[in-house]
């Protein structure tokens, strides 16, 4: 493999990090019945609350807490609205993100063009020196090896944990499970809470990490994008890996033609990741189509005890 294909496959795993970060957390959102739009949202409040932390204090990590902290803080607004008062999700949803994008462009403006020393790449011993997979997969950030760890932590609390089976019940029958002893309310407050903890962190990246500085709106509907990859990944941690390298790696391809001058359309590989949103969520409102994914049964459903 030529060193240009290696290098355009490492970009696209630094390109996907922050859309698989913020897919992981909606994966455990909607498999426990809530929706969540406010992605987008979160992922610019955790992206400006990283930035703003890590340029005061000098530390990334910190940054990544404060991140966390922020989209965790947003997220149970909606978990609030959704779960406790019952509103519509998909409307909760949408608000948050128009919300968090107007916190996020009100209070960053005068950080733009502000520099940060956020995380930098660093290969593992051993790994980073592997033919083709060593550049790709183990030349880079630390925020990138963390998300290597989340999805096998992800796909183990999903499907090996006590845990995991009850989230899986809530999301699909929500009365056999508080019928067995399990607290609805709580799986889900902690499952969106979770959402929003991926979310922030995923925005984090994109200010502290893959551009080390704030620009306003800078997710640029990537949070739009981690929904759908929900969809496309069957609600399951291991495809999203598959789903959010995809993404990244259109990214990548369009920056490197770019960058060689070939004088193709550019803008139509630019629009590639977003049509392929809209199909996807079309696509999936079908009813035939929900029941083949595997759609959780009680996905953007409100639950209460006694019906009501």
């Amino acid at each position: 493999m030529s060193p240009a294909a290696v290098a355009v496959l490492a970009a696209a795993v630094r390109a996907g990090t922050p859309v698989l970060f913020a897919t992981l957390g909606e994966i455990f959102a909607e498999r426990s019945g809530v929706l969540n739009l406010g992605v987008e949202g979160m992922m610019l409040v955790g992206a400006l609350a990283g930035f703003v932390t890590t340029v005061r204090t000098g530390h990334p990590w910190l940054g990544l807490l404060a991140a966390a902290a922020a989209g965790a803080a947003l997220s149970l607004v909606h978990a609030v609205l959704s779960i406790s008062l019952r509103a519509n999700q998909i409307a909760s949803g949408l608000a948050l993100t128009i919300f968090g994008t107007g916190l996020s462009a009100s209070l960053g403006r005068s950080y733009i063009g502000v520099p940060a020393a956020g995380f930098q790449p660093f290969p593992l011993p051993g790994l980073g020196d592997i033919p083709i997979l060593g550049p790709m997969l183990f030349r880079q950030d630390a925020l990138v090896y963390l998300s290597y760890a989340l999805v096998a932590a992800a796909w183990y609390a999903l499907y090996r944990t006590r845990w995991g089976l009850e989230l899986r019940a809530v999301g699909e029958r929500p009365e056999a499970a508080d019928a067995m002893g399990v607290d609805v309310a709580r799986v889900r407050y902690g499952c969106v809470a979770i959402g929003g903890v991926l979310a922030g962190v995923g925005g984090a990246y994109l200010s502290t990490a893959y551009t080390s500085m704030w620009i306003e709106n800078m997710t640029a509907g990537r949070g739009w994008i981690a929904v759908a990859l929900v969809i496309f990944a069957t609600w399951d941690p291991l495809r999203a890996v598959l789903g959010a390298y995809l993404f990244g790696g259109v990214n990548a391809l369009q920056l490197y033609l770019q960058a060689s001058g070939t004088g193709l359309p550019v803008y139509l590989l630019l629009m590639a990741p977003y049509v392929f949103t809209m199909v996807v969520l079309v696509i999936a409102t079908r009813g035939t189509v929900r029941r083949r994914l595997g759609t959780p049964a009680a996905l953007s459903l409100s639950y209460s005890r006694d019906g009501g």
